[in-house]
């Protein structure tokens, strides 16, 4: 019975985080318009960086699922006394998502953005493994976001290394 109720009172949760993580790619994403045209494209980039038209859709599909998953840690809020850190965790995170595309785009600076996202990488494992103890669902939503953060890693590494 309390798994249903939890369930049910979800929805608006859900809504508001879910717009909050896209509220955070859109401020990002000002960023990266800015230095998209022009700069980017003078860029070495390794032949494993996607097209252009991947980066979109993806992240608003992991903006979406960051977003339920700390809903669901949000319903514990009152209940589970590692669930506010946890929340903590989570806007911490968000915040070097954003940092990373001002570091990237922004300051054109591929090596301060790949010292950004190793941060961030590190805070993502963080609020995977903090959200763990207290839903594993919630974690298992932030799966994807994990390996997209590794990749976007290993990527902005070889692009730095190319044009250093």
């Amino acid at each position: 019975m309390e798994e249903t109720r939890r369930g049910t009172g979800l929805i608006k949760p859900a809504i508001v985080a879910v717009l909050i993580c896209e509220g955070a790619g859109l401020i990002g994403s000002f960023f990266t318009r800015a230095g998209l045209n022009g700069w980017f494209q003078t860029l070495n980039k390794p032949s494993f960086n996607p097209p252009g038209w991947v980066f979109g859709p993806v992240w608003t599909v992991l903006y979406a699922l960051m977003g339920i998953a700390a809903a669901m840690i949000w319903q514990h809020r009152d209940t589970d006394p590692e669930a506010r850190p946890a929340l903590r965790l989570f806007g911490v995170q968000l915040g070097l998502n954003v940092l990373w595309s001002a570091a990237f785009f922004g300051a054109r600076s591929p090596f301060a953005a790949l010292i950004n996202i190793v941060a961030l990488w590190i805070a993502v494992v963080a609020t995977t493994l903090r959200f763990s103890r207290i839903s594993g669902r919630a974690a298992g939503l932030m799966l994807p976001y994990l390996a997209w953060t590794t990749f976007a890693t290993v990527l902005n590494a070889a692009i730095w290394r190319l044009n250093r």
